[in-house]
């Protein structure tokens, strides 16, 4: 696919922008005289307090990108309440044949029976698009999943986020921002299997003929690997790489009785940097953060009497540029305005067309 050229739009001139002017505002913002970490490269983040909605600072929160498999947190905010973790599925042929090439996979094989909860623990831990097929086939299917997912992004007004498969996997029009992203982060973690799943560092997966293999979080502050030490008080919540998206990042950790969430999409380079960056934000959230002030909000759903922030949603920072700041060869990593919408048009077709080379996770994923 071709890259769409974008019109710059003005922050906000899509009317009230979610959670506060200031988000929808071009560079860093965080209240005067805030000394944030140096290096920071990614181009979107956030830090907020999980239990006030605070957001203590941010750099573009509401810019569109390619949300790769954080976008998972959405798919289990969706459908986490909707099988028992006992029940037991066989897997089929079906299940899978829609697996995206080049995904990440935890190894679900046709004929095996698993528990739910051993489905969801793929999800989590291995961020396996094979797990995911088999929870949407299970929930009726991947369109109908999709659109349930885009149901509850709207209830958490969410309205950066276009959902086009279940799993984060690169489409045309798959896209998220930094804000959305710490909104299924702060909604997701309320939920006890979800915290508890995201939390879980390793677990023994089915192989078949009663034999198990072990499954490690591929989150790197919790398990501490590749280089990266273990975040203290780290809660999860989940990582994703795609070779558009590069690498994103939601985390969560607890000290002294305070939570915080971070996200952090698209670091300059390295598979380390979102981990640092990520760590960087939080142990300055936890050191400075109670002091410095709000400078936006997490904005609470709609059916648990949030009240609706604005009905067209935020529009991308500035001069974002699909040429210049998409990633990965198509070019779509940052969508708006008009142009936005013809991408999102071609991002449905989901489920008739299957695209190889898109993504190539690296070993973590």
């Amino acid at each position: 696919m071709s890259a769409v050229p974008l019109a710059a739009t003005p922050a906000a001139a899509a009317g009230t922008v979610v959670g506060g002017a200031r988000l929808a505002a071009d560079g860093v913002q965080a209240k005067r005289g805030a000394a944030l970490p140096r290096k920071l490269t990614a181009r979107s983040w956030l830090l907020a307090d999980q239990d006030s909605g605070e957001v203590l600072a941010c750099y573009r929160a509401h810019q569109r990108l390619a949300p790769a498999s954080t976008l998972k947190m959405l798919f289990a905010d969706t459908l986490l309440g909707r099988f028992a973790r006992t029940e037991r599925h066989t897997v089929t042929d079906a299940d899978l044949a829609a697996v995206p090439p080049g995904s990440s996979l935890v190894g679900v094989r046709a004929g095996i029976a698993y528990s739910v909860e051993q489905l969801w623990q793929g999800v989590f831990l291995r961020s396996g698009n094979d797990a995911v097929q088999v929870l949407a086939r299970m929930n009726g299917g991947v369109a109908r999943t999709v659109a349930e997912m885009q149901a509850r992004a709207a209830d958490l007004q969410a309205l950066d986020t276009h959902v086009v498969s279940p799993d984060g996997y690169d489409h045309p029009g798959q896209l998220s921002s930094a804000y959305d992203l710490a909104l299924f982060a702060r909604h997701g973690l309320k939920n006890a299997d979800f915290r508890a799943y995201c939390a879980t560092s390793a677990a023994r997966f089915p192989a078949g003929g009663g034999r198990t293999f072990v499954i490690e979080n591929t989150d790197r502050l919790l398990s501490g690997t590749y280089g990266v030490a273990p975040y203290p008080g780290l809660i999860g919540v989940k990582n994703g790489y795609t070779s558009n998206a590069g690498n994103t990042f939601a985390g969560a950790a607890t000290r002294a009785g305070r939570t915080l969430v971070v996200t952090v999409l698209h670091p300059a380079s390295g598979h380390n940097s979102v981990y640092e960056e990520a760590a960087a934000l939080l142990d300055w959230g936890f050191a400075r953060g109670s002091s410095v002030g709000a400078v936006g909000t997490l904005v609470d759903a709609l059916s648990e009497g949030g009240t609706r922030a604005s009905s067209s949603g935020a529009a991308p920072h500035a001069g974002a540029r699909a040429s210049s700041e998409g990633g990965g060869p198509g070019g779509w990593g940052v969508l708006g305005g008009a142009a936005g919408v013809v991408a999102l048009a071609a991002g449905g077709a989901y489920a008739l067309r299957r695209r190889r080379g898109r993504e190539t996770p690296p070993p973590e994923q």
